[in-house]
């Protein structure tokens, strides 16, 4: 029997899902192309920017698929071939596929904002998280005291989990580099009227309250304008800062306009019951027009789901048709808190923290096993730094 070559481009949530649930199913032949040689854990990644192990939300690629039937290839895909079935990369290599599973995430968004891009810090990836960790320390080399304001633009997910955990960080940094204590300044600006705009009211006021018990000072319904090298410009006021931190917009990936797909109204790509763009061709995760496309939990069922129905019609069955699952929604808030949210069952403090933490470990569990699950779970309880100043004070600590 001839093996139906899948190419999976992405690896991401929902591409390295499909691979995984395809990979012990000798009639396909997998190949997984990434820009990126590693799995980022994005739930994670905040935890990193402030002192967590780098092993807490990156996976090495060949660690997950190791004695697995999978092709790892290193590359960005530019043009797809719809007749000669092919995508080629930005570095002109070429891959064949029988079927096509496109998962390639999202880009930042920084909407034409002047300054933006060049001086703003993101959270998106390790090479956000090393430039923004050294800002931080580098600052409090030179300087040898805080910025007067740490601006995080975006009232999201990952603006909340940053601005909870940043203040007590930036304490322990001025520990570590022996500079007196001295008060931290830490903004969320928001252009939407509230936090979450996509969660329930009562969750956006709990959270809200919670920032503010932790320092926090939020500002609704405010719209950034520019950046320069020494302050921002919301709603025509200047706020002195050289710590801008960027989360607030995002993209479909430019490969879909780029290759003319049909793009929805929501601007991601659409797609038929069987999360099937065109024949052979599906896309998933955070770039299909989905009810939770962006969910962390969306991308990891559509992998799922994919694996599935790629079986089944292997096997001469129907393919079942897509349901889209509402997801828990996690957000910590600071140490020891988070809040819980998913239709009306709310939780929120040292429960939802709880149930936070139970959650990271059964996501590590969906691309490794208990045993490595287990151990990269631990690594949230590690610390890391890199900064000679911190490690030479911790050296004498101890």
């Amino acid at each position: 029997m001839t093996k139906e070559k899948v190419l999976i481009v992405g690896g991401g949530f929902a591409g390295v899902k499909a691979a995984l649930e395809l990979a012990d199913d000798d009639r396909f032949d997998i190949t997984l192309l990434s820009n990126e040689d590693t799995f980022r854990y994005y739930p994670t990644l905040y935890h990193v920017v402030t002192g967590g192990k780098r092993a807490n939300a990156i996976i090495p690629l060949r660690s997950l698929f190791e004695a697995k039937n999978v092709t790892i290839k290193q590359g960005e895909a530019s043009v797809l071939d719809r007749k000669a079935k092919t995508i080629t990369t930005n570095t002109k290599e070429v891959y064949s596929y029988d079927t096509l599973v496109l998962a390639l995430g999202v880009v930042t968004n920084y909407f034409h904002i002047p300054g933006l891009e060049e001086l703003s810090y993101g959270v998106k990836s390790i090479e956000d998280i090393d430039k923004l960790k050294t800002h931080l320390h580098q600052q409090l080399i030179s300087d040898h005291k805080p910025d007067l304001n740490y601006i995080i633009v975006g009232a999201g997910p990952t603006g909340i989990e940053l601005a909870g955990v940043l203040p007590a960080y930036l304490k322990q940094l001025m520990k570590l580099h022996k500079i007196e204590n001295r008060a931290i300044h830490i903004d969320i600006v928001e252009a939407a009227p509230r936090l979450l705009p996509r969660l329930p009211k009562d969750t956006s006021r709990m959270i809200k309250k919670r920032l503010t018990k932790l320092g926090v000072k939020i500002y609704l319904g405010q719209v950034v304008q520019g950046e320069t090298a020494n302050e921002l410009t919301v709603n025509g006021k200047s706020i002195q800062s050289h710590t801008v931190i960027w989360t607030a917009g995002t993209s479909n990936n430019p490969f879909f306009t780029n290759n003319n797909f049909i793009i929805s109204a929501n601007h991601k790509v659409a797609t038929d019951i069987f999360l099937q763009a065109e024949e052979n061709i599906f896309v998933l995760g955070d770039n299909a027009n989905t009810p939770f496309s962006g969910m962390a939990q969306t991308a990891v069922n559509d992998g799922k789901y994919l694996a599935d129905n790629l079986k089944r019609r292997r096997d001469g069955k129907a393919m079942k048709s897509y349901s889209a699952h509402q997801p828990i929604t996690i957000i910590p808030v600071g140490e020891n808190w988070a809040s819980v949210t998913k239709g009306n069952l709310r939780a929120y403090g040292w429960l939802g923290w709880i149930l936070r933490q139970s959650a990271d470990a059964w996501a590590f569990h969906d691309y490794e096993p208990w045993i490595q699950a287990g151990r990269q779970w631990l690594t949230y309880y590690g610390h890391e730094e890199t900064c000679q100043v911190c490690l030479e004070t911790i050296a004498v600590r101890h």
